[in-house]
């Protein structure tokens, strides 16, 4: 596209002085010196002015082409906006937590069953915060790997099994039997993923559990505890009795 805009800025100069060329050997006569030089000279000065116009024009042109293509660029990234990273093994969980998301998402408007949806939504509910807790706990990586690579997978795959078998709109005792199986195994399976991810909050329940004891041994050092402001407090009182003991005793052997 630059060398078509070259080409075409170089040929407009060049066709202005055709044409005034052309118009000049009917008024002047070219026959002459003082024809030819003045002929020339106009010719010269139309092309000169229709090249810088043509710059122009072209320069015109490619900031309204970037301008647009800016406007659009911004478009896309608005419509589609770059996603943060969190590092590749953190980005792989949660692209595949997105993705069996989304395919439980169409199972759960494909089945009519509304105690199957009920547990599809509770088990989509419970895999969210399994994968997002990859982001809030690394360490958690390797169990939430294990969920993913098994457990998710598996309960894909027996809900598009359900999700087959229903949309047949028959009965028989296989089918009947198999089905009734798939909706006793979510019950097992949303207990399951509960208990995976209480499991995976055991690291942040240590920390915590280590934090407080760090608290409280310094609150302890700096003598701030509740037991040591009771303490302090009482010997406090103790030492105002004493005080006002003695005033009395002062006061008694004062003569009358």
């Amino acid at each position: 596209m630059g060398n078509r805009r070259r080409r075409g800025g170089f040929l407009a100069p060049m066709y202005v002085f055709a044409i005034i060329w052309l118009f000049s050997s009917i008024f002047f006569p070219l026959y002459e010196l003082w024809g030819i030089l003045l002929t020339l000279g106009l010719c010269t000065i139309g092309a000169f002015i229709a090249g810088r116009a043509s710059v122009k024009r072209a320069a015109k042109k490619e900031a309204a082409e970037a301008e647009a293509a800016a406007a659009k660029a911004a478009e896309e990234a608005k419509k589609h906006p770059k996603k943060k990273s969190y590092g590749p093994e953190v980005d792989g969980i949660l692209e595949e937590g997105n993705r069996a998301l989304s395919e439980m998402g169409r199972l759960y408007m494909s089945i009519k069953d509304p105690e199957v949806r009920s547990k599809i939504n509770e088990i989509m509910r419970i895999t969210d915060k399994i994968t997002q807790d990859a982001i809030d706990d690394p360490k958690d990586i390797p169990q939430i790997k294990k969920f993913m690579n098994y457990y998710l997978p598996t309960t894909l795959k027996l809900l598009n099994a359900y999700d087959r078998m229903s949309s047949l709109g028959i009965e028989g005792e296989n089918l009947d039997k198999s089905m009734k199986n798939i909706n006793e195994m979510l019950d097992a399976a949303i207990v399951a993923y509960k208990k995976r991810l209480d499991s995976l909050f055991a690291n942040q329940a240590l920390d915590i559990e280590t934090d407080i004891e760090v608290m409280n041994t310094m609150l302890a050092r700096e003598g701030l505890t509740m037991d040591n402001e009771n303490d302090l407090s009482a010997q406090a009182k103790k030492i105002e009795r004493e005080q006002q003991k003695q005033e009395q005793g002062m006061l008694q052997q004062m003569p009358q």
